[in-house]
């Protein structure tokens, strides 16, 4: 097994986890079997309770594990599936040695940081290194390992230790520590400063890891003289230098490193038997990554509600004015009443408009309790989570799923989803399979006992649970693509085998979606990416978009 460590120092938040996802992306291209393993040196257990605004969406796997957002960014450039201990927080390390003292494993010793908790953490690197995560179940080759924080940290010293001594234990030639770190360029001079870059790698120096490769992240494209800089008082050959700067999109990071030469460097440092040169796959890459500069717009719901329009008619106005020009609007899931009615303002236009629309977990029970209000006359139709009180609650908690306590206990991971009729878009995108399985994360659910209400005015539950009572898919009958899912197809899709529903999503809204379902799509697991991946076969699936624009 080879072992490659990220650090980071200067700052968090600068891009480790990309960079991580990055390296996986650029040895699997090469022929590798790769798994990935992040470590938060936070106390919580998981992410799920996590705010954010300070760590990003919480990301879940398909064994309901709530894990960071850097996972989801190892599955989706790495094509893998990871588990939940594939993510270690120092909550869960305490937790597994006092679990071990209270069973008396160390009976006679006292238990310190020093050894029990570093080889604690050794022991679940090096096993959890071991569990395959591809399709052919083979054991990797190759363990990406991202220390979340920033050299210097107190929370993370104890990881620190355990890898310093982990590096003899697995050999110079199975181990690497690459070291990401920041190269301000202040705008009162211009000049890029690598002073905080010889800082950090002191501090690392210091707590006895020596990087093999400096990553320099940057605003712009670094010049050589600062390359050179780095090299002389960081104690590395210029090539072990690489330089990544801020680019449009993070599909060109893998594509950055390749070009400085990086596989070359991983075959003779860590003796890895592949070519110089990357295979197809990074080439189809590219082209993805070069398409991708089309992005998505964003509209902030509460810029669509009538208490903006009083406060700020400009942003009201604007907010409306992108949502009118839109070929297709997406509204994902969340949590919490906060621009709820700007969702629900955008809903309602989707439907009379027959606007292509996609309601995901939040986004498709809000499409109920629209479709209530408006084509049922149930006014003060709502969801119990943003007004328990309400005469018409299409929307209720799952009382199984709310016991009091709140982290890990909402219905998470992958679930089953039933195909209720022949008679579905959506059904016909996953390749008219008799049922799906997508990762969730809800505590909520559409009202079981109002389904036959929807379903009579024409808003179909095409798609339910195997015990047939909870909404999973709706559609609407009538409309060119109408869609809410309960689950998050966002989790298991990937850059080159995008999920159905988004496809679907697409496909209406550049006005294609009839045609392509006329051919007898099949999107299937077992089905190759590779064209849609090829310029000329996505033209031809996407002949308008260049024209598309999609709100969220």
């Amino acid at each position: 097994m080879k072992y490659i460590l990220v650090t980071g120092g200067v700052i968090s938040g600068i891009g480790k986890g990309i960079i991580a996802s990055s390296i996986g992306t650029i040895l699997k291209s090469c022929g590798l079997r790769v798994t990935a393993i992040k470590i938060d040196p936070y106390i919580n257990i998981d992410a799920g309770t996590f705010s954010p605004y300070e760590h990003g969406e919480v990301f879940v796997l398909n064994d309901g594990g709530e894990v960071d957002l850097d996972l989801g960014n190892y599955e989706r450039f790495l094509d893998i599936n990871l588990y939940k201990d594939n993510n270690i927080t120092t909550g869960k390390i305490y937790q597994h040695v006092i679990n071990k003292e209270r069973h008396g494993d160390y009976l006679g010793r006292t238990v310190q940081v020093v050894p029990h908790i570093t080889d604690a953490v050794q022991e679940w690197v090096m096993n959890q290194a071991k569990v395959p995560v591809d399709d052919d179940r083979k054991e990797p080759q190759v363990c990406v390992i991202e220390l979340g924080g920033t050299i210097g940290d107190i929370e993370g010293m104890p990881f620190i230790e355990a890898f310093r001594q982990f590096q003899f234990k697995a050999k110079k030639e199975n181990f690497c520590n690459i070291h990401v770190s920041l190269v301000p360029q202040p705008n009162a001079t211009g000049e890029q400063k690598t002073k905080p870059t010889q800082n950090s790698v002191r501090a690392l120096r210091g707590l006895g890891l020596s990087p093999d490769l400096i990553v320099c992240r940057s605003a712009k494209p670094i010049e050589m003289a600062v390359k050179e800089k780095i090299s002389m008082f960081c104690h590395v050959e210029p090539e072990q230098v690489i330089f990544v700067h801020d680019v449009s999109s993070t599909y060109r990071v893998p594509i950055l490193l390749e070009e400085q030469g990086i596989i070359k460097y991983f075959k003779q440092r860590l003796n890895l038997p592949i070519d110089d040169h990357p295979s197809d796959l990074l080439m189809r890459w590219k082209k993805m990554a070069d398409r991708y500069e089309r992005l998505l717009k964003y509209i902030d719901s509460t810029e669509l509600e009538r208490s903006t329009e009083a406060e700020n008619s400009v942003k009201y106005h604007q907010a409306w004015h992108k949502l009118c020009k839109a070929d297709g609007i997406l509204v994902p899931g969340g949590f919490g009443i906060r621009g709820t009615e700007g969702k629900l303002q955008a809903i309602s236009w989707a439907r009379t408009k027959k606007k292509p629309f996609l309601g995901v977990c939040l986004g498709m029970q809000l499409a109920v309790v629209e479709f209530a209000r408006n084509c049922l006359n149930w006014e003060d139709a709502n969801s119990t989570e943003f007004d328990p009180d309400t005469k018409n609650p299409v929307v209720i908690d799952m009382p199984e799923h709310n016991p009091g306590d709140i982290g890990g206990t909402m219905r998470l991971g992958k679930r089953k989803t039933v195909f209720k009729t022949q008679n579905s878009i959506l059904r016909k995108l996953y390749g008219d399979e008799m049922f799906v399985e997508e990762r969730h994360r809800h505590r909520y659910e559409v009202n079981p006992e109002l389904t036959h209400c929807f379903e009579e005015k024409g808003l179909k539950c095409v798609g339910h649970d195997t015990e047939g009572n909870r909404m999973e898919i709706i559609e609407l009958e009538n409309h060119p693509y109408f869609v809410g899912v309960q689950f998050h197809p966002e989790f298991s899709s990937r850059p080159m085998k995008p999920s159905p529903p988004y496809l679907g999503l697409l496909l209406a809204a550049t006005g294609t979606l009839s045609a392509y379902l006329q051919r007898g799509c099949k999107l299937s697991p077992s089905d190759s990416y590779s064209d849609l991946s090829d310029d000329s076969s996505l033209e031809k699936e996407f002949p308008n978009s260049e024209k598309a624009e999609m709100i969220v």
